[in-house]
């Protein structure tokens, strides 16, 4: 659930408060339906979940004069620290699923450049170690010996490459100024906020 997980919890972060159906139109909005392969009962099970967690509350329903009340969530200090721990380790890791890494690029302007970068450097050091033993095995023992298994190996050794190449054009653009993050602008105390200061 990781990545709904961030999703659904950066989505309320980024509004403040919301109720299922905005943080559902949000998510539409970015195409998770493409790339993350969450439904409409995923969300709604993860705003539960997470309150149940504490790292959302409720906030006031919405009361409106046309249709039943929606209940808005709101962010727990909690959550806001959650989140920003999630969003720092998807991005560091090098064995999140690629829905995972795809919401926490998107979430990339959330954390001050000089920790982002950091964090992408962790992930492409971690990604050319486990390359380099892969490619180093896979070197060692003859093709034969693998079967058809060494397609998968081929395969696994295409995908880290493209990782490897795109994570470095993204750290080479974050040092030169790309993007808007979040010590670019000025900072709003609800904000959340990198758990580790550089």
């Amino acid at each position: 659930m990781s990545a709904t997980r961030l999703l659904v919890l950066g989505a309320v972060i980024d509004r403040g408060d919301a109720h299922g159906y905005q943080v559902r139109k949000d998510l539409e909005s970015w195409r998770v339906d493409l790339w993350g392969g969450i439904g409409q009962g995923s969300i709604y099970h993860a705003l539960r979940q997470l309150t149940a967690e504490g790292l959302l509350e409720h906030a006031d329903d919405d009361a409106r004069s046309a249709g039943p009340a929606r209940t808005r969530y709101r962010p727990t200090d909690e959550g806001r620290r959650a989140f920003v721990e999630l969003l720092e380790r998807t991005l560091a890791a090098d064995d999140a699923s690629p829905g995972a890494a795809v919401a926490a690029i998107g979430f990339l302007p959330s954390l001050p450049r000089v920790r982002a970068i950091l964090l992408l450097e962790q992930r492409l050091d971690a990604f050319r170690a486990k390359r380099e033993r892969v490619v180093r095995e896979h070197e060692q023992t003859p093709d034969d010996d693998w079967g058809h298994h060494v397609e998968a190996i081929r395969y696994w050794d295409q995908t880290a490459s493209a990782e490897i190449a795109w994570t470095a054009q993204l750290l080479d653009r974050l040092r030169a100024g790309a993007h808007t993050l979040a010590d670019d602008r000025p900072v709003a105390d609800d904000e959340p906020r990198s758990s580790s200061t550089e």
